[in-house]
């Protein structure tokens, strides 16, 4: 998380300086302390004034027009900084810093740096594609400089091809992934997230108001930590995070398989997901119709496999992280599926609270383990995620 990170943004006099700020502005969102420094061809895209105010600091520009401060003030800015990220940097800030020219402001920042650098390259597509700037580039990369890619698109100048600096919401994601630790490096993580489907017939299935919020963000931040994530998800309407696998499953069944297919080799299992516990015993392969004997009145059902219950049994040196949700008793039905499904941990929440359950983007729940029980308060699901995480890595530690 960003929470009191010192976060440099240098803009750079391309087009894309137009999303700058809300690259402040989701930093700011997140916690972050940020301050700008600006390149003078920048100010004719976006104006200082408009950092300063999103910033809430002064924004940088010059390199001796404050003569009332007594610090050496690309220095200090330098050794303030947690990261360093240009968005956008330019090929000609990309080539300065690459051959050491350091002629502003913010080359000088670049050349004083003790802290990671990344770089959001944003311009035209043969420009990007040039051999100076690839050269460039690689220089960079060569000194452990972060260089995010591009997106492809129609560009400012009408031509079709990569070069499009990423978006802010992606750039910040770049930023949280860099600054994260990697308490988690080398460890295999499988996370099942989201609901189950169960069909009926070709029109109907069975399933619940999962969203894979949770386990979505579990995959994300587990990854951000630096462990290899394998997230196995029901069907969800969410954008799928960085993750080394990935594998969409329908049913139960079809989770129970997949989990057997990484379980050996995992360090972690976290089930975050709400599978169906039961599935129609009868299958139609034509749509059911509406009878006056009610053909949709009776609906066998059939139990479905307990997937934590069984890989609970097989578990060696794995830890397993369960999830219930519950409405009444929750600590006691909580502690009693701790047991029987040989957990480590279980994170129980009350669904009739609100913001906590399925679908929002917050959650309240108790974390349990073999010799406590902590009730947290409210929370983002993502914060909750590091602290699950955290708890994850003290066990296995």
């Amino acid at each position: 998380m960003l929470k009191n990170k010192n976060i440099l943004l240098g803009v750079t006099g391309g087009i894309a300086a137009y999303k700058s700020p809300g690259i402040c502005s989701l930093l700011r969102k997140q916690g972050a302390e940020v301050k700008v420094v600006m390149t003078e061809n920048a100010t004719k895209f976006v104006t200082p004034l408009t950092f300063q105010t999103m910033s809430n600091n002064v924004c940088h520009l010059e390199m001796f027009n404050q003569l009332f401060n007594m610090d050496v003030e690309h220095i200090s800015l330098a050794k303030w900084a947690d990261i360093i990220v240009i968005a956008p940097a330019t090929a000609n800030v990309i080539g300065k810093f690459a051959n050491g020219i350091s002629d502003d402001m913010l080359t000088t920042i670049l050349m004083a740096s003790r802290c990671p650098v990344m770089i959001a390259p944003g311009m035209n597509t043969v420009m990007l594609n040039s051999k100076a700037n690839q050269n460039n580039l690689d220089i960079l990369k060569e000194r452990g400089v972060i260089v995010l890619d591009t997106a492809t698109d129609i560009l400012a100048c009408n031509d079709y091809g990569s070069g499009k600096m990423l978006e802010p919401k992606e750039i910040v994601n770049e930023i949280d992934t860099a600054l994260a630790k990697k308490d988690l490096k080398g460890k295999n993580i499988v996370i099942t997230a989201g609901p189950t489907i169960e069909p009926l017939d070709p029109v109907r299935y069975l399933t619940n108001h999962s969203s894979g919020k949770m386990g979505y963000a579990l995959a994300e931040n587990a990854k951000k930590r630096g462990a290899k994530v394998t997230l196995i998800s029901g069907p969800t309407t969410i954008q799928v995070p960085k993750v080394d696998n990935f594998v969409s499953v329908k049913t139960t069944r079809d989770m129970f398989e997949a989990v057997g297919e990484f379980f050996d080799k995992a360090d972690v299992l976290i089930k975050s997901a709400a599978p169906a516990d039961y599935r129609p015993k009868h299958y139609s392969d034509e749509k059911i119709k509406k009878t006056a004997q009610g053909d949709l009145d009776n609906i066998e059902m059939e139990k479905n496999p307990d997937i934590a219950l069984h890989y609970g049994a097989l578990k060696k040196n794995q830890i397993i992280v369960g999830f219930a949700a519950e409405s009444t008793n929750i600590y006691q039905y909580a502690k009693e599926k701790l047991d029987k499904k040989n957990f480590d941990m279980i994170v129980v929440n009350n669904i009739k609270k609100e913001g906590a359950g399925f679908g929002t983007d917050t959650n309240i729940v108790s974390i349990i383990d073999k010799n406590s029980t902590t009730d947290l308060e409210i929370m983002s699901k993502k914060e909750l995620a590091n602290e699950i995480l955290d708890r994850v890595q003290k066990l296995m530690s």
